[in-house]
């Protein structure tokens, strides 16, 4: 009985450790993302009609993407804004769009070209500047939002799937249902993507922009 009791003990307590460790591998996973995550601080600007974002911090030209880009490949990146009045529970409405980096090797620079509606491409841009006009290309409407009303913004960035690409690219047959439901699933094959929220927010509280064409040249 003794014995018994002793080797009871002792699985018990190699469980225990084992079980300490998978959780201590478990957290070390973890905590890059939530790293990388709080990295990722989102700032928030209104012109009187739309809400604008900006991450300096958020470099997503980086990893899989650029390489493919330095491969002579298009990268297709997704964004969509969520605008909600309580704290994601429900969407208020929702804003996504698409574009298209290219990379010229010969002169190490970026193009970008934003589709759809008053599609429009830049070129000659370093990684950040590439990075930053796509995000100032970024907006959603603050039409109907009281200024004293508290509100939160959701900003995702993802690169396209091989399969949506071709669909994400051609202008026929893509509406902004589909591309809701791209973001609705999770990315296969480790497809990298970027998140950051802000909020609450008052629009009284923003910073004011003098207009937006200074943000879409």
């Amino acid at each position: 009985m003794a014995q018994a009791g002793a080797d009871r003990l002792s699985r018990d307590r190699k469980e225990a450790v084992s079980i300490s460790r998978r959780r201590w591998l478990l957290a070390g996973v973890a905590i890059p993302l939530s790293c990388l995550g709080a990295a990722e601080r989102l700032s928030v600007t209104w012109d009187g009609d739309d809400l604008h974002v900006a991450a300096p911090q958020l470099h997503f030209l980086a990893g899989k993407p650029l390489d493919r880009l330095r491969d002579g490949a298009a990268v297709v990146f997704l964004t969509q804004l969520t605008l909600t009045t309580d704290n994601f529970t429900t969407s208020l409405r929702r804003t996504p769009e698409r574009f298209v980096f290219s990379y010229d090797l010969w002169e190490e620079k970026f193009s970008v070209t934003k589709l759809g509606e008053g599609q429009r491409t830049v070129a000659h841009l370093s990684a950040t500047a590439a990075e930053a006009w796509c995000l100032d290309n970024v907006a959603i409407s603050a039409t109907g939002l009281p200024q004293d009303r508290p509100f939160w913004l959701r900003f995702e960035l993802r690169t396209a799937e091989p399969k949506d690409e071709a669909a994400v690219i051609g202008e026929s047959g893509l509406n902004l249902t589909r591309l809701i439901e791209i973001f609705s699933r999770r990315p296969r094959d480790q497809q990298p993507q970027w998140n950051a929220d802000a909020g609450p927010l008052r629009l009284g509280d923003l910073k004011r922009l003098v207009g937006r064409a200074a943000r879409t040249l």
